[in-house]
């Protein structure tokens, strides 16, 4: 099963403007930016579906590939990107403003593949960040609720303090996904769960035959919740990958983000893990 991705050829290198309408802190280090585009036309027919991510563009400063973590059906109204402060681009992008304006090329990258696994119970295993890429699949069940069966979300962050999205976990409860939340190391407000994500694989029942996993975060805890879905059977073709390391030009050019035959911005960022079996565990090639 070879990936292919979704991309707007006549938008790969124009950036069209959009404006912050709001900022959302996160944590100390991440935020949510909302953006709006300038042009009516543009808004009304913007579109993306869960998994894709954008190149935002500074001027000064240069690019970002910055996955999409909005509801794919508010696309007409705005589009939202968790961003973490890391380098020069984010930081720059961290002093902007309400009402300033950022330049944005997308959307790129194949999907999550919401269609292909209805029918199925879904986990859904992220770290740190690796939920924003995650969210927009999240919306979709929410909308799409009947289409799969049983619903599990296990998420982890090192602290309390770095977990993202506190105040919707509840509505996604209300909606039958079971959200298992955990922290690698608590503080005097925590009562929840401690330990890193694959660890709460056996907690759960999982019947192989009808189970798909989609997973993004951290490289180490990607490779460790594969190893759970594979000791529980789950088949290559349904544990589903997003890997944003090393992105870059976002379009194939600069060649940071090759694993293997793939380069992850073009061929990805989505792939089925029978795709990257056999160069997962390899550091360099």
């Amino acid at each position: 099963m070879t990936p292919t991705a979704t991309t707007h050829p006549e938008r790969l290198l124009e950036p069209d403007w959009a404006e912050i309408t709001a900022i959302t802190p996160e944590t100390e280090d991440i935020s949510t930016f909302w953006l709006r585009f300038e042009a009516p036309a543009i808004q009304e027919h913007y579109r993306f579906q869960p998994g894709q991510f954008n190149m935002l563009y500074l001027p000064g400063y240069g690019e970002a590939a910055i996955s999409i973590s909005s509801d794919p059906d508010e696309s007409r109204r705005l589009v939202g990107h968790t961003i973490r402060f890391v380098g020069n681009v984010t930081r720059a992008i961290n002093r902007l403003k309400v009402g300033d304006l950022l330049g944005l090329r997308g959307p790129f990258s194949a999907p999550w593949p919401m269609d292909a696994i209805e029918g199925k119970d879904v986990i859904l295993a992220s770290g740190g960040i690796g939920l924003a890429p995650l969210r927009p699949a999240i919306y979709h069940i929410l909308r799409h609720r009947e289409r799969y069966g049983k619903v599990i979300l296990v998420y982890g962050a090192r602290t309390p303090r770095d977990l993202l999205y506190l105040n919707e976990y509840e509505e996604w409860r209300k909606a039958d996904i079971d959200v298992q939340i955990t922290v690698d190391h608590a503080d005097e407000t925590w009562s929840g769960r401690v330990g890193v994500v694959p660890m709460w694989f056996y907690h759960f029942r999982i019947d192989p035959r009808k189970t798909a996993l989609l997973t993004c975060g951290p490289e180490i805890m990607i490779r460790f919740v594969v190893f759970e879905a594979l000791a529980r059977r789950i088949p290559t073709d349904y544990i589903y990958v997003s890997l944003e390391r090393n992105m870059k030009c976002g379009q194939g050019a600069c060649g940071h983000c090759q694993l293997g035959p793939y380069f992850i911005c073009k061929d990805g960022l989505v792939f089925p893990f029978s795709a990257l079996e056999p160069y997962f565990n390899v550091e360099e090639y």
